[in-house]
């Protein structure tokens, strides 16, 4: 069941996901209760760190941090868990299935920011092509012919990291979700951009439509929304790192919480993305006076 749009009355179950979505759904989830207070404490912890001295001089030194660091996260989530510094010195990341996560997590948010301008009129060709790349190296357990499109009838999903959630939607349902998620982005919300990006990383791992590597690739759409939609247009705030700082655990939780469908669920999911933001702001705060000290 797809936890949006919610009904005006923001307490009925879900609607049918088969149903096209109302005029601008989001703005509904953007006004759940702790919503508001969420995206505020989120305003202010980007406005802090864009407006940090070092930012003003080094900005493309802390965003290439913060992707890092990101990535690493990434695939730390996704059950790749590597220092910070072995990701920062390895160039092969070939050799093992862990190494194939973490490479994978490093071209996803590279391919993010080439991804922004395409995001919000081809979503579903951006989520393609993040899959593509995702794949480059595929596992041995992924074929040729499954890269770069969503599952087919019959094919198993690799639930590398997510294995405790639900089993995914079959075929047709992962479609028709897609393609309601798709409508979604395309028609544009006045909703903020952390309602948006928490709605399609919270959808796409519901759904896992790819064979392989469906967390890495919902985190970096999320990420496209973060930077395109406005929030942090540098990408200096890594939500991806906060999600894993918060722990996997919390991070499936609060995802359990979205696929009830049901309002609280939904704003505890949002509100757990929000602190993912700002945890990642955190991060990039402290690299920032890292600079400032002479010390990175």
């Amino acid at each position: 069941m797809s936890p949006w749009p919610l009904t005006d009355s923001q307490t009925d179950p879900p609607r049918d996901p088969r149903r096209a979505p109302r005029a601008d759904p989001l703005a509904a989830l953007a006004e759940l209760p702790g919503v508001p207070a969420a995206v505020a404490g989120v305003r202010q912890a980007v406005d802090a760190i864009y407006g940090h001295r070092v930012m003003r001089r080094r900005s493309p030194e802390v965003s290439a941090e913060a992707a890092l660091r990101g990535a690493r996260a990434s695939a730390a989530l996704a059950g790749a868990d590597w220092p910070l510094e072995e990701v920062r010195r390895r160039s092969d990341f070939g050799a093992t299935d862990e190494a194939r996560t973490v490479g994978a997590a490093l071209r996803l948010t590279a391919e993010a920011g080439e991804s922004l301008s395409i995001w919000p009129s081809s979503p579903l060709r951006v989520l393609a092509r993040l899959h593509l790349v995702a794949a480059a190296e595929p596992a041995p357990r992924a074929t040729r012919d499954s890269v770069g499109r969503p599952r087919l009838a019959g094919e198993a999903v690799d639930e590398s990291g997510l294995a405790e959630l639900p089993t995914a939607p079959d075929a047709e349902e992962v479609a028709v979700r897609l393609e309601a998620l798709s409508a979604l982005v395309v028609a544009g919300s006045s909703a903020p951009a952390l309602v948006m990006a928490a709605i399609v990383q919270g959808e796409l791992l519901a759904l896992r439509p790819f064979v392989t590597h469906n967390g890495l690739v919902a985190r970096a759409a999320a990420r496209v929304v973060l930077v395109g939609g406005g929030l942090d247009p540098k990408g200096v705030t890594p939500a991806e790192l906060g999600h894993a700082e918060q722990g996997r655990a919390v991070y499936l939780d609060a995802l359990g919480g979205y696929l009830t469908g049901t309002p609280a669920g939904v704003a505890g999911w949002i509100a757990h993305c929000a602190r993912a933001v700002e945890l990642g702001a955190r991060e990039s705060t402290a690299v920032c006076e890292a600079l400032q000290r002479g010390a990175a």
